[in-house]
């Protein structure tokens, strides 16, 4: 079951014993805050912790910490002596409370909680998430770093696709290799003893991953050109002696002629039909591989 909904059943359980009439927004408020807002003048995220969420963290505790319940009327908050029974999981309070404000605070319902308090609680949720941004910056930023590890974040930060790239290749140039790493060295804060160490092996890093693509596409360049020469040689040994279009008839004849352009004729008897039939197909298989003559010729 939902949360707003277990409200709303709780809420129906005491229906005939509630008063409706206009909601006090103020009094809602109040009542509410008396549950969730305890020290919320020095924690704006203690609405998030008790009746938000658990990631919010938990609640700061001091010896000051005052609820709102004290010192104001008792009618239309929740008391001291009542809240000591109130769940610690942000949820549970939150219906906990929510259950009790409407007993309280004549004429409002489920939906009035949902309208005008929620975002109150969403509100501190973001305090929530900034403060505990902010203090893990805070943290980061008072590590004590070593050079390796400046040189990981700051490395990674360079090679970054929206920067050099892993192939720096957006860094061909000293002006934007220098403009990248001034940036990640922002980034990287407690590294500024190591920037000038950092900034040389990025260099040498550059320099080598560029020089080895200009070397890896000469290689490339060079094994197409030995590769088309091989073929070439190849060609010309097969137009020796008219050898490939000889082979190309054979396969011709072999492969598409009923009487494979026939025997040796001065050894073996055939009929004149038969003789004529031969003839015919060893002249289509010539005209099929005649082209071998002007592919030679080219080759010469």
């Amino acid at each position: 079951m939902k949360v707003r909904d277990l409200i709303f059943f709780n809420v129906l359980l005491m229906a005939p014993t509630l008063v409706y009439g206009a909601c006090s927004v103020a009094n809602l408020t109040r009542c509410l805050d008396s549950v969730c807002a305890i020290n919320i003048g020095a924690n704006p995220a203690a609405r998030c912790q008790y009746c938000g969420s658990s990631t919010a963290g938990e609640p700061t505790k001091s010896a000051g910490m005052k609820s709102i319940s004290a010192g104001a009327s008792a009618k239309y908050v929740i008391s001291d002596k009542e809240l000591k029974s109130a769940p610690t999981e942000p949820g549970a309070r939150y219906v906990w409370g929510t259950k009790l404000c409407l007993e309280k605070v004549a004429g409002c319902t489920p939906d009035d909680v949902e309208e005008k308090y929620d975002p109150l609680i969403e509100q501190s949720c973001k305090a929530a998430g900034i403060s505990a941004e902010m203090a893990n910056f805070t943290k980061k930023a008072n590590e004590k770093k070593t050079q390796n590890s400046c040189s990981s974040d700051i490395t990674t930060c360079v090679i970054d696709a929206k920067r050099c790239g892993a192939d720096y290749g957006k860094c061909e140039s000293d002006a934007d290799l220098d403009k990248y790493f001034a940036e990640c060295g922002v980034l990287s804060s407690g590294c500024e003893d190591f920037l000038a160490a950092i900034k040389s092996e990025l260099t040498s890093a550059r320099d080598t991953s560029i020089a080895n693509a200009d070397k890896l596409l000469e290689n490339i360049i060079n094994s197409y050109k030995t590769a088309r020469e091989q073929r070439l040689a190849s060609a010309q040994q097969s137009c020796k002696n008219n050898k490939a279009k000889q082979d190309c008839i054979n396969r011709v004849c072999a492969s598409n002629m009923r009487n494979k352009c026939g025997l040796k004729l001065d050894t073996v008897e055939v009929s004149k039909e038969k003789h004529d039939l031969i003839k015919v197909e060893s002249t289509v298989a010539e005209q099929l591989c005649k082209f071998y003559d002007t592919a030679c010729e080219r080759l010469k």
